[in-house]
């Protein structure tokens, strides 16, 4: 494995992201608010800096992933149409083109949990979902009090404070089953590609509290990670990841009016 280079928690300054081939990372995963442009153009520019042999996608199942190539990607629209993305309930693929353009000979890897899958670990729990190495990402071990505590509160923020509070251990275990499949799809990546590897995820899958980068810490703590989080407003004090960048906030619907009109 590399030596990771020292990281300081801290706002990027401009053009840090063309930089980060230097970061000597065997991971650095790349957060992301899903629908916000910008922050897929980040991606993308981080991307061509690492140059990495593999990219791992939690947009992705691994059928999708083993159907790309650097043909495939050399065609915006047959790409979209191969992995029948207008279907996928993720934002326009325009938005994440660039990221598979950016370096087309890595090799992708998909890490999506379906949503038969998280319902199952909704009802039975993850380490039931993922089944054999389990133990290894942590998940037959309970979370500490505390961090299922801020766990669900996060949880419940994010669904507008209105979930009964008997199913947010529900969507924590979802939660985790998630985490535990991109860190078991970095290591695969590792294994087979040598590395490094960027993860293309969600904001709250790069928290090095108990995000992917907690996860790896667990099942491979040789392994260097580095995480990078994608805000629309200045945070208060330091959020959770090494480097972080804000940016202008999209338009969009508000996500809880659904729940004010009590729909």
């Amino acid at each position: 494995m590399t030596v990771a280079a020292p990281v300081t928690a801290a706002e990027v300054p401009a053009g840090y992201l063309a930089s980060l081939g230097t970061s000597r990372h065997d991971v650095v995963v790349l957060g992301e608010v899903h629908d916000n442009p910008a922050h897929h153009d980040a991606q993308a520019v981080a991307v061509a800096a690492l140059a990495p042999a593999a990219i791992v996608f939690e947009m992705l199942s691994h059928e999708q992933a083993a159907l790309v190539t650097p043909t495939l990607i050399g065609d915006a629209a047959a790409m979209a149409a191969a992995l029948n993305w207008a279907e996928s309930g993720w934002p326009d693929f325009a938005m994440y083109h660039p990221i598979f353009a950016a370096v087309p000979t890595a090799a992708i890897y998909g890490a999506q949990v379906s949503r038969a899958e998280a319902g199952l670990a909704f009802d039975q729990g993850a380490e039931a979902v993922f089944g054999a190495g389990a133990a290894r990402f942590g998940l037959d071990m309970p979370l500490l009090p505390a961090t299922q505590a801020a766990r669900e509160a996060a949880q419940l923020a994010a669904h507008c404070d209105a979930l009964p509070a008997d199913i947010l251990p529900g969507f924590v275990a979802a939660q985790r089953l998630r985490d535990a499949r991109l860190a078991q799809m970095v290591l695969i990546a590792i294994s087979e590609t040598g590395g490094p590897v960027a993860v293309i995820t969600g904001n709250g899958h790069a928290r090095n509290d108990w995000g992917v980068p907690a996860v790896l810490a667990i099942a491979a703590p040789d392994v260097t990670v580095l995480s990078l989080g994608q805000l629309e407003a200045a945070p208060d004090g330091d959020p959770p990841f090494d480097l972080w960048v804000i940016s202008d906030p999209v338009t969009r619907e508000d996500p809880c009016a659904a729940f004010l009109n009590g729909n």
